[in-house]
Order: C-alpha cells, then sequence, then structure tokens
C-alpha cells in the first residue's frame, strides 16, 4: 500500500483539488451551491489526477525518461517497486473509478461533461504515453494551463449552476496559471537529464532562462486576473490574495538561486502556494 501511495504523489493533489475549491466556491458567491454534486466533482478530480500520475510514473520509465540519475522524488516503476503491468492496471483501475463517478456527474450536467472527462483521461495517458506524447514535445505548460485551469473551474461551475459564467473562465485563468508554474520547475528541474532521455519540454526547447521568466508571468497571470475581475465587481474581498504576493517573490527568487534536487523544495512550495492561492480566492468570493 505504501507503493501506492507513492505512485500517486499526494503532493501533487492541490492542482487537481484548487480549481474545484474555487469553482464551488463562486456557485457558493452565486447562490447556486450544491454539496453532493461538489463532493463528486472533487472526487473524480482527484481520481483523474492519481490515474494521470500512475500514467506518467510508467510511460516515463518505458520510455527511458525516468533513470538513475534523476533528480526528483523516487519513482515506484523506475525504482522497481511496481512492476509496469501492474502499474498498468492500477491506471485503468482508478480511471475506471473516474468513469463511474464520472456516469453521475453526466447525468447532472450531461453530454458536456461526458466530453470533459473523456477528453481528460485521454489527455492524462497522451501526456507521456501514446505515439505522440505531449509532455515529450513541449505541449505540457499548454495542456496543464488548459485542463487545471479554464476547463476546471468553469466545468466545476457549470455541475454547480447549468451554465458557463464569464467569472467563472476567469478565476479558472490563475488556477491554470499556478499548475502551470508547477510543471515549470519540474521540467527546469529535470531539463539536463530530459535532454539525454529527447524528452522536449519548454525548459530543452527554449532553455532554463525562458522558462524561468514564463514562472515570473505565471505568477504575474495569477494576481492580475482577480484585480482585473475587481475592475466589474462592487466587492473587494478577492484583495486578500494580496497577501501571498511576498510569498510569490520568495518563490522567484528562490527558482533563480536554487538548482538541482534543490528544485524539488521550490517545487513542494510552489504546489502549496497553489493550494493557498485558491483557498484565499475561495475565501474572498464567499465573502
Amino acid at each position: 500500500m505504501n507503493n501506492w501511495i507513492l505512485a500517486s504523489r499526494l503532493k501533487t493533489l492541490p492542482a487537481a483539488i484548487s480549481p474545484v475549491l474555487v469553482g464551488v466556491s463562486l456557485a457558493i458567491h452565486d447562490g447556486e451551491f450544491k454539496p453532493f454534486i461538489a463532493f463528486m466533482t472533487l472526487l473524480a478530480a482527484v481520481l483523474i489526477q492519481i490515474g494521470a500520475n500512475f500514467a506518467n510514473d510508467v510511460y516515463d520509465f518505458l520510455k527511458g525518461s525516468d533513470r538513475e540519475d534523476r533528480l526528483g522524488p523516487t519513482r515506484a516503476t523506475q525504482s522497481g517497486l511496481i512492476p509496469p503491468e501492474n502499474m498498468k492496471k492500477g491506471m485503468c483501475l482508478v480511471f475506471a473509478m473516474a468513469i463511474c463517478v464520472g456516469f453521475y456527474l453526466a447525468s447532472i450536467g450531461g453530454w458536456p461533461i461526458v466530453w470533459i472527462g473523456l477528453a481528460s483521461i485521454a489527455s492524462a495517458i497522451a501526456y507521456t504515453g501514446g505515439p505522440y506524447p505531449l509532455g515529450y514535445h513541449g505541449w505540457g505548460d499548454v495542456f496543464v494551463f488548459i485542463f487545471f485551469g479554464i476547463i476546471a473551474v468553469p466545468g466545476t461551475y457549470y455541475l454547480q449552476s447549468g451554465i458557463v459564467s464569464y467569472d467563472s473562465i476567469l478565476l479558472g485563468i490563475p488556477l491554470g496559471a499556478l499548475s502551470t508554474a508547477i510543471l515549470i520547475v519540474n521540467n527546469l528541474r529535470d531539463a539536463d537529464t530530459d535532454i539525454k532521455s529527447d524528452k522536449r519540454t519548454l525548459a530543452v526547447r527554449l532553455g532554463k532562462p525562458f522558462v524561468k521568466i514564463e514562472y515570473i508571468v505565471m505568477m504575474v497571470i495569477a494576481f492580475a486576473t482577480p484585480i482585473y475581475i475587481l475592475q466589474f465587481w462592487d466587492e473587494f474581498s478577492l484583495y486578500i490574495i494580496l497577501f501571498l504576493l511576498p510569498i510569490s517573490i520568495q518563490h522567484i527568487q528562490s527558482l533563480y538561486t536554487k538548482t538541482g534536487e534543490a528544485l524539488n523544495e521550490v517545487l513542494v512550495d510552489t504546489a502549496k502556494f497553489l493550494f493557498h492561492f485558491s483557498l484565499l480566492l475561495s475565501i474572498g468570493l464567499i465573502l
């Protein structure tokens, strides 16, 4: 069980939980909150994230990307803790569980939820698997921004309210940006070994200086979007997110000063930042 918990990469779950939290909070703000649907949405999001982690674990190993000299945390397949065939079975089981939850959500949201769910699972597998793995060709940043931001938040809100509002799309942008920031740190840390494995992330294609600037841009987007929204709202509670501005500056400084395995700390801190940002943003929406 400990091996499967390791493979689940619990520290990545904020990327799945945060957009659901914000989408539900917007629904509470608009008087559309439905608790059980919110719980099932969260469950589906977590299952898809874990399934994606399993897929990433096994396909990176099979493609030779998870080498003995990798700097990241232990991978279950690469380290021999879980055989590849068992990891694939675990991946299929978790995705099957997600689909079961999806049947209920589809009964609420109809065909749009069916297509979102299927696209999410297909993209989770195609990120590192299949003939054209997205993460190996520099599309990971776009994939994460779209699915963890401008699809996840409006999709959650749609299940609560039956509509996709302009505000739900806008609020998806900072969540997508911060989720992308997590991936940026991961790719920056692995850039040197990814070159050897022919994994062409943006850090490999465009260089480390580029993705460091990209990280700053993602942070700016995260703070700028809620401030832009406030131009149309009479409520100013969203300014609560500004308490996190000094912390974001610290993370940027760490990204520029740390290298190698030390970036694992920046990776964890960025994931925590995403969750804290979504938590404060949600509080601002509810207030």
